[in-house]
């Protein structure tokens, strides 16, 4: 059989995801989201904060003038201007490069914390509202007693019984973090196990695991992500109020929340604590426009008032 050109031709541009149709379906995908995005500023700003930050960790050795760690003892307490644009602290050491190093500690802890948090959080509100009964009475009855507690108070005794350093600072904070990602999961669950989809899956003899990986878990994701983006600002600003408290990472680093405690004992140099607490303010205010946004967007009702 003789085949023409044209006919292939034909053949590669209708195929789906090719040609001109993958294109146009591209094309407007693209669009939709730059037209989100034009029509939500604060996640757009949001963004580029956050861009900003990142890029900053990653080209921090590349961007500070001087070491972040090297003490100048002639220069102790300058304020900004000249060499020094954001000051110096008490030991001589230029504030504006500390900051820019303790973005490489402070974001990664803040990703990291909240990740593991809505990992474990997640599963356990999964399996409790998913099987219910002893199950779910045993694991909500265990959130309630973390629950109990207020969160930074309980993280503080946590971080002080465990010693400070690093590592104990951030499994303090996810201790005290699950817990409201299990409850929202949990109430998530309870409605969706009773629609006719579920319902139907375990009626033809799926397992429950597939029911809840394919059933349940994509209607829970949104909620969960929602919730992620906020608490990792929020996240960032409890460790450094542990590290402010001085059960975070040595004082010798370049953390927010310890330049911040250091700057406190000398309030005349207002610059040691201002910097510092901006930077937080910035990436806590960046997280929390994308997770307002980001809940607009997967909010049903969103599409019907836009």
């Amino acid at each position: 059989m003789e085949l023409k050109v044209d006919d292939l031709q034909t053949e590669v541009v209708d195929r789906p995801g090719m040609g001109s149709g993958g294109l146009k379906r591209r094309r407007s995908w693209t669009r939709q989201v730059w037209r989100f995005l034009l029509a939500n500023p604060l996640m757009m700003v949001g963004l580029i904060v956050i861009l900003a930050w990142i890029i900053i960790a990653i080209l921090a050795p590349v961007i500070a003038p001087f070491d972040p760690v090297k003490q100048v003892f002639k220069d102790r307490n300058k304020p900004p201007g000249g060499p020094y644009l954001f000051g110096t602290d008490e030991l001589g050491r230029d504030i504006f490069s500390r900051i820019l190093y303790g973005a490489q500690l402070s974001l990664p802890v803040g990703f990291i914390l909240i990740l593991l948090a809505s990992i474990i959080g997640t599963t356990i509100g999964l399996v409790a509202g998913y099987f219910g009964g002893w199950i779910d009475e045993v694991m909500m009855r265990f959130t309630d007693l973390i629950f109990a507690f207020p969160t930074i108070i309980l993280a503080m005794t946590i971080a002080a019984a465990l010693g400070r350093s690093l590592v104990n600072s951030v499994i303090a904070i996810l201790i005290v973090w699950w817990p409201a990602y299990a409850r929202t999961v949990r109430s998530v669950v309870l409605t969706i196990k009773s629609q006719d989809y579920v319902l139907a899956s375990r009626a033809v003899g799926a397992k429950n695991f597939r029911i809840m990986w394919k059933q349940i878990f994509p209607n829970i994701l949104a909620p969960v992500l929602v919730i992620t983006f906020i608490d990792i600002g929020n996240g960032i600003l409890i460790f450094s109020g542990l590290s402010f408290l001085g059960l975070g990472p040595k004082p010798t680093d370049a953390e927010w929340g310890v330049m911040t405690a250091a700057g406190v004992s000398n309030l005349d140099a207002w610059w040691r604590t201002t910097f510092p607490g901006l930077a937080i303010a910035s990436v806590v205010l960046a997280f929390n426009f994308i997770g307002d946004s980001l809940r607009d967007l997967l909010d049903p009702r969103y599409k019907t008032e836009r």
